[in-house]
């Protein structure tokens, strides 16, 4: 006689929010869209780049404990869609290589050690803490190996991810895209792509007007018995 089969385990749930706040004031919470946006916008082209920001990320499976919410990551490799939270063993075993987190009054250092232990551990290969209060600064960190090694001078890094630049100006932090561009807020980019957009439809316009006179000619000179299309 067969013993009877153990039951299945019932289904983990792995919740989608950690309970934490996104920002404790609007300094944060606009570097964070900042930060988010500008990287969306610049791989918006990029299937295989997915960007979320105050979003989970699990890395055990079973385990709802071994997990962290970055204010801002990005995962190269992982395809664009809406997640309830990143489970890294269904994202092909690839952990977001790039993670910012923006300091605010709240923080606390054995909270930001626990992180940074954390995306070590787990194989961010850049990390970076924005602190946005004047004399706003920026500390960042790069693997080596199986360990994160700060950056010795923040002041003109570059992020190989991103293509990012970082600058200090007169007390205040300028993160430049890869065109030279300060990072922009999210007014700023939807602006831009408003312009774009009445460009291309300023092209459009004088494109179809072009054809439109294009047609009527050529109906005149068939109305006086010449072909517009010979040579």
């Amino acid at each position: 006689m067969n013993a009877a089969a153990a039951p299945a385990p019932p289904p983990v749930d792995y919740p989608d929010s950690d309970g934490q706040p996104m920002a404790d004031n609007t300094v944060q919470f606009d570097w964070i869209a900042r930060l988010k946006w500008n990287a969306e916008a610049q791989f918006r082209d990029r299937p295989d780049v997915f960007v979320a920001g105050d979003h989970l990320i699990y890395t055990v499976e079973g385990d709802i404990t071994a997990r962290q919410a970055p204010d801002v990551y990005v995962a190269f490799g992982r395809p664009k869609g809406d997640r309830g939270s990143y489970r890294v063993w269904e994202e092909g075993g690839v952990f977001p290589q790039v993670i910012f987190e923006v300091w605010s009054p709240g923080n606390r250092y054995s909270v930001m050690r626990r992180k940074f232990d954390f995306y070590e551990q787990n194989g961010a290969e850049e990390y970076y803490i924005v602190y946005p209060e004047f004399p706003a600064h920026l500390e960042g960190w790069r693997r080596a190996g199986d360990k994160l090694t700060a950056v010795a001078e923040m002041n003109g890094f570059t992020s190989p991810n991103l293509g990012w630049s970082f600058s200090l100006v007169a007390g205040d932090l300028v993160i430049l895209d890869p065109a030279g561009r300060p990072l922009r807020k999210p007014d700023e980019i939807a602006a831009e792509r408003d312009a774009e957009r009445e460009r291309a439809d300023q092209e459009q316009q004088r494109a179809d007007a072009q054809r439109l006179r294009a047609e009527r000619l050529a109906a005149k000179l068939r109305e006086l018995g010449l072909d517009p299309d010979a040579a």
